[in-house]
């Protein structure tokens, strides 16, 4: 007996529409989170997510890729009505565009999305707390926990960060530690952006020159007091601020004079990281510092201060901690490292090896998606049986 044409046909299942999902920053400056946010945007899956993105101000060098990216700026005051319209402004974006996760990225938008996406009824609500805590002013800090207390989840990039949420009374069960994410660029060969110098060693630090934490302060005392045992150094930093000038004059006064070389702001980090034979930082606060992951996935050893999220990321095998404030011992590390090629390389192998591991693009792509796509079934789940 013939067999009809519609019973012959298998039924088509068509793949489900990608969710939609709102994540926010506040600027696109070349600060860590607004670096990691830029990077989770642009390779979130599209077959699972439609990723619609703002900010508060559209300015900055990672703007590229989100020039229509809406802004909902607050001017110039988290509490003044110009922010209170701009929260009213965003919920009905939000409303618009049918969107079931919200995530902000940073102290900005955790205060400015938070509240926005529960007014819209937005059914999960991410925060972010990508720092210790220990550079908020106390009033900041107290206004951020009472924003987090609302969200379903709260993603920090370390440990340490997650710790501090956690005694200040937000509940364990919300943290989220997912570390900062690396492109498959930093992990490349790169020429150096300075060629080298036969018997000439390196020692650098990528930092903003723009706060005082950062320390590049400490950074010329700790130079000045390797150049007196190995004055074939060189010494290199890279940023820009408009603390260079001061930190230029207090080069000058340590007589550092040609031994150190100021790149400015560079894009081509991982040609820096490869310029070195040491990195540093000798920042006051990190959570879990970008510049400490792209000169490790260069494969270089780093010092640093041993708090926050750096013990996280340095140990013996891959570089040394040095006890907080203590520049003699900061400088001893750097010349034991300087003195001894095979530590230096066997440490670089195992740094690189280490962060490619842990912290490489499609790792912690999935550790969003995965958060996101949990988040989003237990709604779902609650909403069924409520």
């Amino acid at each position: 007996m013939a067999t009809s044409e519609a019973a012959s046909i298998s039924p088509v299942h068509s793949a489900p529409a990608p969710t939609d999902i709102f994540l926010m920053t506040h600027t696109f400056e070349t600060g860590g989170s607004e670096r990691q946010f830029a990077i989770v945007a642009k390779n979130l899956s599209r077959e699972k997510f439609q990723v619609h993105v703002g900010c508060i101000r559209r300015e900055g060098p990672f703007v590229t890729g989100f020039e229509d990216a809406p802004e909902f700026q607050l001017g110039g005051s988290l509490v003044g009505l110009t922010s209170l319209r701009t929260r009213l402004d965003l919920a009905r974006h939000l409303r618009s565009n049918h969107v079931q996760l919200a995530h902000a990225f940073e102290f900005y938008t955790n205060l400015t999305l938070i509240p926005a996406a529960r007014l819209a009824g937005v059914p999960v609500v991410i925060g972010s707390h990508r720092q210790i805590g220990d550079l908020m002013s106390a009033a900041h800090f107290r206004a951020q926990l009472m924003m987090l207390h609302w969200c379903d989840s709260v993603v920090c990039n370390s440990q340490a960060a997650a710790d501090r949420l956690v005694d200040a009374g937000l509940s364990k069960e919300k943290t989220v530690v997912i570390g900062n994410a690396l492109i498959d660029e930093v992990f490349a060969p790169s020429t150096p952006a300075l060629p080298p110098k036969s018997g000439v060693l390196r020692v650098g630090m990528v930092a903003r020159m723009n706060a005082h934490y950062k320390n590049h302060a400490g950074f010329l005392r700790i130079a000045a007091r390797i150049r007196e045992q190995m004055p074939n150094v060189e010494f290199v930093l890279a940023g820009d601020g408009p603390l260079r000038p001061e930190i230029e004059r207090e080069a000058q006064k340590l007589g550092l004079g040609d031994s150190i070389i100021f790149l400015g702001d560079r894009r081509d980090i991982p040609a820096v990281n490869a310029s070195l034979d040491v990195a540093v930082l000798t920042s006051d606060s990190e959570s879990l510092s970008n510049v400490i992951l792209e000169a490790m996935a260069a494969g270089k050893p780093v010092v640093a201060y041993r708090g926050g999220g750096n013990p996280e990321l340095i140990d013996t095998e891959r570089g040394t901690l040095v006890s907080p404030g203590n520049e003699t011992e900061f400088a001893d590390a750097v010349l034991c490292l300087l003195m001894a090629q095979g530590l230096r390389e066997q440490q670089g192998h195992n740094a690189r090896a280490f962060v490619q591991e842990r912290f490489g693009i499609d790792r912690v792509r999935l550790r969003f998606e995965n958060l996101y796509q949990e988040l989003l079934a237990k709604k779902t789940r609650r909403s069924a049986t409520a």
